[in-house]
C-alpha cells in the first residue's frame, strides 16, 4: 500500500469513527424528540416507526397542563440559580486567594478538594440529610442549592484557579500601585481578563444543578419544592410509562440549556481556550 492510499485510508476510518460518536450522540437527541411529536397509540407498537405518521403536539400540551411541570422547570431555574450565585461567588473568591496566595497546607487544601468531589454522592446523602434536617432546610430550595454545592463548588474552585492562574499577577501590582486595594484589583482588572473564564465555569456549574437528580429525589418530596428531572422520575407509574409525555418533558428541560448556550457560546469557547494557557 503505497503512502497515499495509507494515508486516505486512515482518514476515511477518522471519518467513519466521527461520523459513529455524532450519530451516537445525536441519535437518542432526535429520537426524543420524534417520540414527543407521536401519538401515543404510535409509539409502543409491534413494527417500529421511525416517522411519525401524524405529528401532534399533545404530549407537549399534556405535560405542561396535567403534570405541574411549569412550576417544576421554575423551581429547577431557582435552585439553579441560587446554587450558580453561591458557587461563584465563593468559588471565584477562593480560587483567587489559591492563585496568589502561597500559604502553609495550600496545596494539601487543594487536594481535599479533589478528595470531596472523588467520593460517590450517595455517600452523601445520609449525613448530609441528617444536617439538612437539624436546620429545616428539607423541602427548601436554598437547602437543595446548598446540597449541590457540596459537590459543584470544588470543581468551581478548581476550573477558577487555572483562569488566574493564566493572568499575570503583575497587571494587579501596577493596579494596587495606582491605589488599588486587593479586592479592588480582583474586580476592575482580573475578572474582566478572566471573564471567559468566569463565562465557561457558570454554564458548567449551572447544567449540572440543572440536571442534577439524586439529591433532589432525597431532600424534597413535594411539588412546591421538586425538580423537573423529579418529576419526570414521578410520572413512571407501576402499569404506564408516557413515552409521548415524558420525551415532550425532555425537550422542554433541554430548551434552556440550548438557549444558554446560544447566548454565551463565543465567551464559552474563549474561556476553555484561555483557561488550557498557563502564564
Amino acid at each position: 500500500m503505497s503512502q497515499r492510499n495509507a494515508n486516505r485510508f486512515w482518514s476515511t476510518l477518522a471519518y467513519l469513527v466521527i461520523l459513529g460518536v455524532v450519530v451516537f450522540s445525536v441519535g437518542p437527541i432526535l429520537w426524543t424528540i420524534i417520540t414527543s411529536l407521536k401519538p401515543e397509540q404510535d409509539i409502543v407498537t409491534s413494527e417500529l416507526q421511525y416517522l411519525p405518521r401524524n405529528i401532534t403536539l399533545d404530549n407537549y400540551v399534556a405535560i405542561w397542563n396535567r403534570s405541574g411541570y411549569p412550576r417544576l422547570i421554575g423551581n429547577s431555574t431557582i435552585v439553579t440559580v441560587i446554587t450558580l450565585v453561591i458557587c461563584m461567588l465563593v468559588g471565584t473568591l477562593a480560587a483567587y486567594g489559591f492563585s496568589r496566595y502561597q500559604f502553609r497546607g495550600r496545596t494539601q487544601l487543594l487536594l481535599v478538594y479533589l478528595v470531596i468531589r472523588m467520593f460517590p454522592v450517595v455517600l452523601m446523602i445520609v449525613p448530609l440529610w441528617i444536617m439538612m434536617r437539624g436546620f429545616g432546610l428539607l423541602n427548601t430550595h436554598f437547602g437543595l442549592a446548598l446540597a449541590y454545592t457540596t459537590f459543584l463548588l470544588p470543581i468551581c474552585i478548581w476550573m477558577m484557579k487555572g483562569f488566574f492562574d493564566a493572568i499575570p499577577p503583575e497587571l494587579e501590582d501596577a493596579a494596587r500601585i495606582d491605589g488599588c486595594t486587593r479586592l479592588s484589583a480582583l474586580f476592575r482588572v482580573v475578572m474582566p481578563l478572566a471573564r471567559g473564564g468566569l463565562v465557561a465555569t457558570a454554564v458548567f456549574i449551572g447544567i449540572a444543578a440543572w440536571n442534577e437528580y439524586l439529591f433532589a429525589l432525597m431532600f424534597t418530596n413535594s411539588q412546591n419544592s421538586q425538580t423537573w428531572p423529579v418529576g419526570l422520575a414521578l410520572m413512571v407509574g407501576e402499569f404506564q410509562l408516557p413515552w409521548g409525555a415524558l420525551s415532550a418533558g425532555g425537550v422542554i428541560s433541554v430548551i434552556p440549556v440550548i438557549i444558554l448556550f446560544g447566548i454565551v457560546q463565543q465567551s464559552l469557547v474563549r474561556g476553555l481556550t484561555a483557561g488550557a494557557v498557563k502564564g
